[in-house]
């Protein structure tokens, strides 16, 4: 595939010549300016960061955005086949998404050009989604057989501000089926036979991994295993504020547990999306938590269809669960 040469923009000067503008170039090419230092430590610096306001719903408008954000903070190990628009390109036979990749790459071109796109990897502005798909296209771009590692030259290393988002490089129509992963076998093309500190980092990694299924019941839940407890996380949609009101009157009216010995904990934000979490006893499968989770997204239904007024006792369950609510992103 043809490289793609980045337009010509202009970066803002620092110092005295702010009336002055310079092209911008490779991050580690010598500045424009002729002041000695490498564009990246010059400046390019404005340019590293000039996307810097926090987008907060980066994925909204893909297909199985609650997925996505469960994928970016939930689950271990998971892959998704990802369409573009277009098709793929010529010598690319797929694209996978990946929660994790070996050494934590952004992303990484098979010997046999497909690629794997990590997406629980630290980012360089506050859009989720233009970071991702600035890798995306580095990677499309490399070699066959090689990792895409952070910094790597096309566009300097960094996302440009008026750089495509992952919502104009994917079809809007393509399916997103995220597969759960035992362990991270999936890195290696040949796993079975895999030896020496291959086959040893993937046991390091495989032993880190919480067990984690996501149910099919319902959208997005997922459960996962803990010494201590098991977990039903379930990464909603709903506006904020109308589904707390629905959490608060299920609660305030005994309702908000799914089955027997399990509990309703609090839940947490993650890229504007709330996700509900549930306790369960640690003989509660992920096959057992099927019926009682649809049996609550019935409820859960009826609750947010109710536009009363919250009673006295829905108030304070709804403080209780406002207070035990965390922001990870």
């Amino acid at each position: 595939m043809a490289k793609k040469r980045r337009p010509q923009t202009k970066a803002e000067p620092q110092g005295a010549a702010a009336d002055v503008t310079y092209p911008v170039v490779g991050a580690r090419e010598p500045c424009p300016c002729n002041s000695g230092r490498r564009y990246k430590a010059c400046h390019g610096r404005a340019a590293a960061h000039a996307v810097t306001e926090l987008v907060q719903r980066p994925f909204e408008g893909l297909p199985g955005e609650p997925d996505w954000v469960a994928l970016r903070e939930l689950v271990p190990a998971a892959t998704v086949e990802l369409h573009l628009k277009g098709g793929l390109p010529e010598g690319v036979p797929s694209v996978t998404l990946a929660t994790v990749l070996p050494m934590a790459w952004p992303a990484l071109r098979r010997d046999n050009g497909a690629v794997l796109l990590g997406l629980q990897n630290d980012t360089s502005s506050g859009d989720l989604s233009r970071d991702l798909a600035h890798t995306l296209r580095r990677a499309l771009e490399a070699e066959p057989g090689t990792p895409v590692a952070a910094g790597d030259t096309l566009d300097g290393g960094w996302a440009p501000a008026d750089g495509p988002r992952l919502q104009d490089l994917l079809d809007p129509q393509g399916a997103f089926e995220p597969v759960v992963h035992e362990g991270f076998e999936f890195w290696i093309e040949d796993a079975e036979n895999a030896t020496g500190e291959v086959a040893a980092s993937l046991e390091r990694a495989n032993d880190a991994a919480i067990p984690t299924v996501r149910l099919t019941g319902v959208e997005s839940a997922y459960w996962c295993e803990t010494p201590d407890k098991n977990h039903l996380r379930w990464v909603m949609t709903h506006p904020e504020e109308k589904l707390l009101d629905a959490l608060a009157r299920l609660h305030a009216a005994g309702a908000s547990s799914l089955a027997e010995g399990t509990r309703l904990v609090g839940s947490f934000r993650a890229h504007g999306l709330t996700v509900p979490v549930w306790d369960l006893p640690t003989a509660m499968r992920a096959d057992d938590v099927e019926k009682p989770a649809a049996a609550f997204a019935e409820r859960l239904a009826d609750a947010l269809a109710n536009d009363t007024p919250l009673t006295a006792d829905e108030r304070r369950a709804r403080s209780g669960l406002t207070n035990r609510q965390v922001t990870l992103s």
